[in-house]
């Protein structure tokens, strides 16, 4: 072990008595930034998941989920007037048989789901849905299930027996989903 001036042995680890008690505030003032650096990113990281942002892109179509008549979001709102593609079609019929299957039951199932996707218009083969229990058995607080159309997703979810919809653009790998949930 190296020896000190005082001829004490050191051990190679010791840190040549600088600790906590023998920092001085000028030392302890980088340490504190730090700290409250990664407290506010940590804070910031579970607003934004608390609140449902989302990173997906902000022209995604949306329809509303009160009132009878669908309302189209700000990107067809801000094109030109015409006639309803195959995709909100689809979208405003997914609306009607969710609204009618969120009335119906609060947590519907996969089943559920599908039937109504299907009962919509949308291909069985095709129509893809989340889980509706988590790996611990509980169900889940919402329920989502999608149906590409046209190089669009017609996604549906169901929470609380509310019904919404969202007509988004179809993933790189031709699915509505990452993940394999058919």
């Amino acid at each position: 072990m190296p020896a000190t001036a005082a001829g004490v042995a050191r051990p190679p680890w010791h840190n040549g008595g600088v600790t906590s008690q023998n920092m001085t505030s000028r030392q302890l003032r980088p340490v504190a930034q730090l700290f409250r650096v990664a407290v506010t990113a940590l804070v910031l990281a579970v607003t934004l998941a608390a609140t449902g942002c989302s990173l997906l892109p902000s022209d995604a179509t949306s329809l509303e989920t009160t009132g009878s008549a669908p309302t189209v979001g700000s990107t067809a709102a801000a094109k030109a007037p015409q006639s309803q593609s195959d995709a909100d079609v689809l979208a405003a019929k997914v609306k009607v048989s969710l609204t009618k299957l969120g009335n119906a039951t609060k947590s519907p199932n996969r089943e559920q789901m599908t039937a109504a996707m299907v009962e919509a218009g949308a291909s069985k083969e095709k129509v893809e849905v989340s889980i509706d229990n988590t790996p611990t058995g509980l169900a889940v607080d919402a329920i989502e299930a999608a149906a590409p159309m046209a190089r669009q997703c017609i996604i549906g979810q169901v929470r609380d027996g509310k019904a919404s919809i969202a007509v988004l653009p179809l993933l790189a790998s031709g699915r509505c989903f990452v993940g394999d949930q058919h």
